[in-house]
């Protein structure tokens, strides 16, 4: 009875455990929306600052409350838009201060020549406000809360001069935490938020077709990093070779392991199965073992092989024979398998496709997992990508792991080109803005671009002139928007580029 207790007590912190995991996972990629994390900001550093603030009026008389409504509204603008026309600390910090100068001043003049005094204020406040905004333009500090300092020295009494000092002191003191908090972690954020910038280091690739173009582009992502390594798998089909006698394992394996096997058979004849299968796995490794010694030498990345037995078994389906040529007899399953024994949080395929035109079954099975996956598709054997062309939606996880991977293979110093497809001039502004929150949490050289044309008609015409195209593999659209608007990458079979079609996994 105790021990049924136990059980289920470690049972229910298991559960517990996997639920917390599930929250924290969802809420990194809420955060890592830009819009999200800034609304965070604001709810967490404005209040703190102001809090500060206030605390610092209470223990000396160098700080008027006057003063926190426009620091408030400045500190607001600040974190809310830090790339933002008003978001430099010397505006905020010049403009503040040039406002309350200048409604301290007016209010000296008026009060000099002699006016009545029930007209002092309303002539102090025109003349304020219109000091303001010259001052602001001429300085080019043009900041809305410098009319509101300005304003606000009327009701300072004899105090405009404790009134000015408080503004200088608590508008540096918000600047100054203000430029931490983007220098160390609004600016690094792709370093502490995207999760493609710290992982997808690990980089299996299946080789049953022996596509070595393939395996060069997963080395020049895995080498980008220096925890980088290259995982290199094949299978021999132990089912296939027990069937034939050891004549041939050509449906698990590569083609040359498979025709290894059936040179064997036939000068053995009814050889030993499991003798016949270890030599086409060791034939099969050889080929790999070569293959992962060019990759190190090449790109600098440790490379390992990895020569799986694989029972025949076919979890997601039986595959036509354009399908096994487009896997090599691997499976989807097996391929998963191995790249969760080995590690690997990303793996790199080539593109296949089934006899009606969509993704073979194998990706589809990859695509469903919690690991990443890029399908890669070949335009010609390329050692090195010197142009990268990102095609984007939005700014969300998928259009950041599909950056980071450009930059990552892409040429250093070389710009890596983002572009963004709109149906009408009205949704540019958007366009533009949604592309500088992509770009701006990475750095390096970019360009952008966005274009009032359809997406096929855009690549079409830019892709030639880029070594590899990133598209989003639009998994994380719903089945509706996928029945109106296909996928992008089922318009760029024709794409005379490489193309990279990029899945970010269902993390669990």
């Amino acid at each position: 009875m105790r021990e049924e207790v136990r059980a289920r007590v470690r049972a229910l912190v298991r559960r517990l455990r996997r639920l917390e995991r599930r929250e924290l996972d969802a809420f990194r990629r809420w955060i890592e929306h830009t819009g999200n994390l800034l609304h965070l900001s604001v709810l967490v550093f404005v209040p703190l600052l102001i809090g500060a603030v206030t605390w610092f009026a209470d223990v000396t008389t160098a700080v008027s409350f006057l003063l926190f409504p426009p620091l408030a509204s400045g500190t607001y603008t600040l974190f809310a838009d830090p790339e933002g026309k008003y978001s430099t600390p010397g505006t905020f910090v010049g403009g503040m201060t040039v406002g309350a100068l200048c409604g301290w001043l007016a209010l000296a003049f008026t009060t000099m020549i002699g006016l009545p005094a029930e007209t002092i204020g309303a002539s102090s406040a025109a003349l304020g406000v219109f000091l303001t905004g010259a001052c602001t333009w001429a300085l080019d500090l043009e900041e809305p809360t410098a009319f509101s300092t300005a304003l606000l020295v009327l009701v300072t009494g004899n105090a405009q001069f404790a009134y000015v000092l408080g503004i200088v002191v608590s508008s540096s003191f918000v600047a100054a935490a203000f430029v931490l908090w983007r220098r160390h972690f609004y600016e690094q954020r792709a370093r502490y938020l995207y999760g493609t910038t710290s992982s997808d280091d690990h980089v299996l690739v299946p080789m049953g077709n022996g596509d070595e173009t393939v395996a060069r582009f997963a080395a020049s992502i895995a080498g980008a990093h220096d925890a980088g390594k290259v995982v290199l798998v094949d299978a021999i089909d132990e089912a296939a070779v027990g069937q034939d006698g050891g004549g041939s394992a050509a449906d698990a394996s590569s083609e040359q392991a498979g025709d290894a096997v059936d040179a064997q058979a036939s000068t053995d004849g009814g050889e030993d199965v499991a003798a016949a299968a270890e030599r086409a796995a060791s034939d099969a490794a050889d080929r790999l073992e070569s293959l992962a010694t060019d990759l190190e030498s090449a790109y600098d990345v440790p490379c390992e092989v990895v020569v799986a037995a694989d029972g025949g078994e076919r979890p997601f389906g039986s595959r036509s024979s354009s399908e096994r040529r487009s896997d090599g007899g691997l499976s989807a399953g097996l391929v998963l398998q191995t790249a969760r024994q080995q590690n690997c949080d990303l793996i790199v395929t080539p593109y296949a496709e089934d006899d009606r035109g969509a993704l073979s079954s194998f990706i589809r099975g990859l695509f469903e997992s919690e690991i990443d996956v890029i399908a890669f598709r070949s335009s010609e054997e390329r050692r090195r990508w010197r142009h990268g062309l990102v095609a984007v939606r939005g700014a969300g996880d998928t259009a950041r792991a599909m950056l980071d991977f450009a930059i990552r293979v892409t040429e250093p110093g070389r710009a890596v080109s983002v572009c963004t497809c709109i149906d009408s001039e009205s949704q540019r502004r958007r366009a533009e803005n949604t592309l500088t929150a992509l770009v701006d949490a990475f750095s390096g050289p970019f360009e952008t671009h966005v274009a009032t044309a359809s997406v096929e008609a855009y690549l079409s015409r830019a892709a030639p002139r880029h070594d590899v195209c990133f598209v989003g593999s639009s998994t994380d659209r719903s089945a509706a928007s996928r029945f109106v608007s296909p996928p992008t990458f089922h318009k760029l079979r024709d794409l005379e580029t490489d193309v990279a079609i990029v899945h970010r996994g269902r993390h669990r």
